[in-house]
């Protein structure tokens, strides 16, 4: 069966105030300017859709990403820090208002730059943004310490006092990746400004432009110059830069595994906090009672949401081997009727990857894992026509030393393999560096606890997969990175414990 391919023009018509911005001339955001980058340097920014560029933005370096700190730090320093919590709740509730209120140029932004479909942007991307933000601005007004009885006696003093006090960790250098560009830089910039810090934001080189607009509306919402700056650029430049700033006292990434070793290293190298929150091989075990109606969502949540471009992406199906044969043809079925097609057609189902070098490097595991004896139902081939596309892949006949079981792909690229029992398929589940998420299948609770229990991942879905809320926690074990995203968890990273003991006298 042939893929589709929508060729038809896209449904959605462009706002006059997108038009607009994607013609501007975009500099760095560093206080209340929009500087050029030092250098005068620019970089393109594409449509992954067609393959063409639609703007340009400033490619800031080192000497940008200096400047964007001293800002912070000056912010840090002066009217942010006497700003009480409720006075930043405020400003974040703004924002928040602000984004759904430009809420459909944002969206159309993100799929224009991203390639994702509309509906994802509006309501993931802009949606879920702001809710996040509502979500952490109440915790600027819940941050607390503890009181603390000592059971110390020391001579001179008839007891202590002592408590906790909890400071914002500083100047935060915030590097995001290109899967969900507006979405990620509020997962930052949220709980960083509810505890007090201020940011400088590197997003991802190939889709900068929301993370611009995001820039203009904090200082929109009356947040103070310098608290939220945006250096563009590269990431051996501006990234790399940033990551090790003397002026940096935490980094938060998100990223490859590869790439987060690197920032946490050049973090440690002076000692400053550092959360990573990086890739995943996340498997979905199916047992022998799935409800089978569940495996087109398995496989819509799992693996082909968001082009498979998802860090938790189910990309390894484990299925009971007395359902395999059935999983895998309604999967291949569905995967091959899915249709492909621009994000701003609201009836494409498949959309395309961020860029060409994504597209050759997901196509590279496909043709390796072909070699190495796989064979693909489906896909296994890029779209027709321009575009970064790659037609929705399962590939099966994989052992479980292959590349294409073992590493992380980033595309819609599924392998699928029988299990015999509970121990075989934990065991081969937890066989791999990483440990971000994973899901169970099943109708039997005692089952899905049994699995839960034995799954070394950060997330364990029951019955669904990839669904994230503000108020859980999110990362991973193992490569998958250190410290949590979301919920009460994520203010860990952002903020530093001060022991006071104060000896009362006697």
């Amino acid at each position: 069966m042939t893929q589709e391919r929508r060729t038809e023009t896209p449904a959605i018509r462009l706002l006059p105030e997108v038009d607009a911005f994607l013609k501007r001339k975009h500099g760095l955001i560093v206080g209340d300017g929009r500087p050029s980058a030092a250098s005068s340097a620019t970089m393109a920014v594409m449509d992954p859709a067609t393959g063409t560029a639609v703007s340009n933005v400033a490619a800031g370096t080192a000497d940008d990403v200096d400047v964007a700190v001293r800002a912070a730090r000056s912010a840090l320093e002066g009217p942010w820090s006497s700003l009480t919590p409720s006075e930043r709740q405020r400003l974040l509730h703004r924002l928040a208002d602000l984004i759904e209120r430009n809420g459909e140029e944002l969206a159309q932004l993100e799929t224009i730059n991203n390639g994702k479909s509309i509906h994802m942007s509006r309501a993931l991307e802009v949606g879920g943004a702001v809710e996040f933000l509502r979500y952490m601005a109440g915790w600027a007004t819940r941050l607390e310490g503890s009181t603390l009885n000592l059971s110390t006696r020391a001579p001179g003093a008839a007891r202590y006092h002592a408590y906790t006090v909890r400071e914002p960790v500083g100047v935060v250098g915030a590097i995001i990746p290109w899967n969900f560009p507006l979405g990620m830089a509020i997962w930052k910039i949220g709980p960083a400004l509810a505890c007090g810090c201020t940011v400088v934001l590197k997003p991802a080189d190939e889709t900068p432009l929301t993370a611009l607009r995001l820039g203009e509306l904090c200082l929109e919402a009356g947040i103070p110059p310098g608290v939220v700056n945006v250096v563009t650029g590269t990431g051996p430049e501006a990234g790399a830069a940033l990551a090790a700033h003397p002026g940096i006292d935490k980094i938060a990434f998100t990223g490859s595994t590869e790439v987060g070793k690197r920032v946490g290293l050049a973090a440690v190298s002076r000692m400053a906090r550092f959360s990573l929150e990086l890739g995943g091989k996340s498997p979905m075990i199916m047992f022998p009672d799935m409800d089978s109606e569940l495996t087109g969502l398995a496989a819509n949540l799992g693996v082909f949401f968001n082009q498979g471009q998802v860090c938790a992406c189910g990309s390894r199906i484990y299925a009971h081997a007395s359902i395999f044969d059935r999983v895998v043809a309604d999967i291949a079925g569905m995967a091959r009727s899915l249709k492909m097609g621009s994000g701003l057609d609201p009836d494409s189902q498949i959309n395309p990857l961020v860029s060409a070098k994504q597209q050759n490097r997901v196509l590279g595991f496909v043709e390796r894992a072909l070699e190495d004896g796989a064979e693909a139902l489906s896909g296994a081939a890029a779209g027709d026509g321009p575009g970064y596309f790659v037609k929705p892949t399962l590939l099966v006949n994989a052992g479980d030393t292959m590349e294409i079981v073992r590493e992380e792909v980033f595309g819609p690229v599924v392998v699928a393999m029988p299990f015999k029992d509970m121990d075989d398929v934990i065991a081969r589940a937890n066989d791999t560096r990483y440990g971000l998420a994973a899901s169970v299948w099943t109708r039997d609770i005692a089952t899905a606890h049994a699995a839960v229990a034995r799954l070394k991942a950060g997330t364990v879905w029951v019955n669904t997969h990839n669904v994230l809320d503000a108020s859980m926690p999110f990362g991973g074990f193992k490569e998958s990175g250190i410290g949590r995203e979301h919920g009460a968890e994520v203010l860990n990273n952002y903020l530093e414990t001060k022991s006071v003991c104060v000896a009362l006298p006697a």
